[in-house]
């Protein structure tokens, strides 16, 4: 394989070519590195109510004594955390890794076929859950092995006032908190003062020992979980801070997360990353309700933003997006989906600080690659490897092909898995001696920047000619009375494929010819979808990536 690294020469000045990926001897020294060195200082915010490191070292090791000595549980074992963004959660991670067990990340709005499935394939005993949705644990819990369930309530880490009116309102005035009959179940703060009465016993815990089973989102088939090391997520932390490094200080800076942190890219690149370096971190509990995400962050004067397209992209459509104050923005990051150009040029226009767009992976931990983000970005594309990251681009044969010619986007660095858990079919599919395929289509140019074209797997046959959703959705979404799109392929008897765009409208009066006219000046004649479909929203995931799976399933479903 080449080994040139023409990507070296575009680094910005002050970014390293390599990182240490053994700094640190788990993620647990790095934890104690931090609560030591900032201790009185906000690690977490939600709801305008905060914890200290102090609180958060102190609080996340009586519920890692609570794991060892009241439900005895062993280094290694698995334990479930189902968790939106709440001062719970950090402290619920954070004591699981310190007791030497294995974190499941788990989304909340999983249906029970998914709790089921990743529960069972994963072995987890235990699991950590918000009240809100213990309905549907219940619904599967004769299935499963679990044995242990740890319940909390939204204000649970809030003053007592606070969160007694808090869990009033949300169990008794919006009726949020379904009825549930679960056997042995124990309330979160319970278990802290259990944990505070006993010892903490730390473990040995090798660089090399399994973090995470991180499951990816089973758009390919059944969700299977990425093996994530200690090393695997320090690696990628200290390549984020590498990228990062010429615009952050330590104890300054203050970033939003609106993403929820049991998704991978808020994990690494939220919390961990900026947990070094002594960050306030804003928990959203509720992106999608962007007017209340709008206010809650007006006057915060945050310093770090990170989001997908679709985020964004509503940030900027909603009436309460002017009173935000962005006057301490320094950096923006786009990721999980691709960002479209109109969106990253609105950003820059509006908050006069670019938006980076990064790409990663559940499986890579998740970061491969990003913008620079001192002002010479390339919108358009996904940027450059990071540090002690190789990525190469590969024909169907997996020979290595010339600059500027679409392939397969392999990836090797220390941030990559150590493979699927319990699937070492699945695992040998992906890798390609120590290089991991990713699925995805892209491009190299002799600066060693990477445009993704799309998913391998979505991409559209017309007529034998390939079509990529992400550029049709890119020229959809830059007409003015358009809000977002969603583009599959569907089934055609003369062309075996053509194209079909889900729309949802910014402007009542848009009509199908407009779009298609539209469509026609700016793409050629087979990529011009041949169906339009307006619908009120697009089906997403927990991070708000458009899903064109489910599309593809409704468009099915709807024409048999």
């Amino acid at each position: 394989m080449n080994t040139n690294r023409p990507w070296f020469d575009s680094y910005p000045q002050g970014v390293t070519h390599q990182i240490d990926p053994n700094r640190y001897d788990s993620i647990v020294d790095l934890l104690e590195q931090s609560f030591e060195k900032f201790s009185d200082s906000t690690a977490f915010e939600n709801m305008n109510s905060g914890i200290t490191y102090r609180e958060l070292d102190e609080q996340s090791k009586n519920f890692a004594s609570y794991l060892q000595n009241e439900l005895h549980l062993q280094q290694g074992d698995r334990i479930a955390i189902q968790l939106p963004n709440l001062l719970q959660y950090p402290i619920a991670l954070f004591g699981a890794l310190r007791a030497g067990l294995i974190v499941v990340n788990t989304n909340p709005l999983y249906t029970p076929r998914e709790l089921e499935h990743q529960l069972n394939d994963s072995g987890a005993e235990t699991i950590v859950v918000l009240s809100n949705f213990a309905e549907t644990i219940e619904k599967v819990l004769s299935k499963t092995k679990v044995k242990n369930i740890i319940i909390t309530d939204i204000g649970d880490m809030f003053s007592p006032l606070k969160a007694t009116l808090v869990n009033f309102a949300v169990k008794y005035i919006k009726k949020m908190v379904p009825k549930t009959n679960l056997p042995s179940t124990i309330n979160f703060c319970k278990a802290l003062k259990l944990g505070k009465r006993h010892s903490f016993n730390k473990p040995i815990l090798k660089i090399n020992d399994l973090a995470f089973l991180q499951y990816t989102g089973g758009t390919t088939g059944v969700s299977k979980g990425a093996m994530l090391s200690h090393r695997n997520i320090i690696a990628n932390m200290e390549q984020n801070c590498a990228w990062m490094a010429t615009k952050l200080v330590e104890n300054k800076e203050t970033i939003i997360t609106a993403l929820p942190l049991y998704h991978i890219f808020a994990l690494t690149v939220n919390c961990f990353t900026f947990l070094k370096y002594g960050a306030k971190n804003i928990l959203i509990t509720n992106p999608r309700d962007v007017p209340a995400y709008c206010k809650e962050i007006k006057d915060k004067q945050f310093t770090v933003m990170t989001g997908v397209n679709t985020l964004y992209n509503h940030m900027m459509n909603n009436q309460h997006f002017n009173a935000i104050d962005f006057s301490k923005l320094k950096i923006s990051i786009g990721g999980g989906m691709a960002l479209q150009e109109h969106v990253a040029k609105q950003w820059k226009n509006i908050t006069k600080t670019p938006l980076a767009e990064g790409y990663g992976l559940t499986e890579t931990s998740p970061v491969v690659c990003c913008n620079p983000i001192d002002g010479t970005e390339r919108i358009g594309t996904i940027g450059l490897p990071f540090p002690s990251t190789d990525v190469i681009i590969v024909d169907d044969d997996d020979k290595e092909v010339e600059m500027g010619k679409n392939g397969e986007i392999l990836v090797k660095g220390p941030q990559v898995m150590l493979g699927y858990w319990n699937s070492k079919e699945e695992t040998e599919k992906v890798f390609f001696g120590d290089w991991l395929r990713t699925g995805d289509i892209g491009f190299m140019d002799r600066k060693g920047y990477i445009t993704l074209v799309d998913r391998k797997k979505e991409m559209i046959n017309v007529s034998g000619f390939n079509v990529y959703p992400n550029e049709i959705e890119e020229v959809i979404t830059s007409h003015p009375k358009v809000l977002e799109s969603g583009v599959i392929g569907i089934d055609h008897p003369k062309t075996n494929e053509a194209v079909k765009a889900y729309i949802v409208k910014k402007d009542e009066s848009l009509t199908e010819a407009e779009i298609i006219e539209y469509c026609k000046t700016k793409l050629t004649a087979y990529k011009v979808p041949k169906v339009i479909e307006f619908a009120k929203d697009l089906p997403k995931s927990n991070i708000g990536k458009i899903l064109r799976r489910v599309l593809k399933e409704r468009h099915i479903n709807n024409n048999k």
